[in-house]
């Protein structure tokens, strides 16, 4: 084994700390409370935490929420939890200062969600201009069409 922390089937976990931004910290160090590797929220559950934790500026541990839904959802839903979490991980980038980085995720996030309808066809034509945006007003755009 390398000492990285696998589960059973060899699938990574999320061992490390992290800091506000999702960015790793040494093992030992103290991070930010982290969402587990077994959450398991219904729909709902994840965009009600996913508007919480973007309401706090925090659209890493939201993409987590939204991963979770994401692996735990029902097949015909995968591509929009998959993208919501995708758009929130291009909102990471932006706090980091990485547009480039932000804009590709935002373009796959958005091209993942806009066929599901109402409010999600929204959210991915919004998505296309969020890398224009500063950080927070990004987060606070998507927060509020969630």
């Amino acid at each position: 084994m390398n000492g990285r922390d696998r589960d059973a089937e060899g699938r990574p976990r999320n061992q490390r700390p992290r800091d506000a931004f999702g960015r790793p910290l040494p093992h030992g160090a103290e991070g930010v409370e982290r969402v587990p590797d077994d959450y398991a929220p219904s729909a709902e559950e994840a965009l009600s935490e996913a508007r919480r934790l973007l309401g706090e500026r925090r659209p890493f541990h939201a993409h987590e929420v939204l991963e979770g839904r994401w692996k735990n959802s029902p097949q015909q839903e995968r591509e929009l939890w998959q993208g919501l979490a995708q758009i929130c991980v291009g909102l990471t980038h932006l706090q980091r200062g990485n547009r480039r980085g932000a804009a590709a995720l935002f373009a796959r996030g958005a091209d993942r969600i806009s066929r599901y309808g109402m409010p999600y066809e929204r959210i991915a034509r919004t998505a296309h201009l969020l890398d224009e945006l500063e950080a927070d007003a990004a987060i606070a755009r998507i927060e509020s069409l969630l």
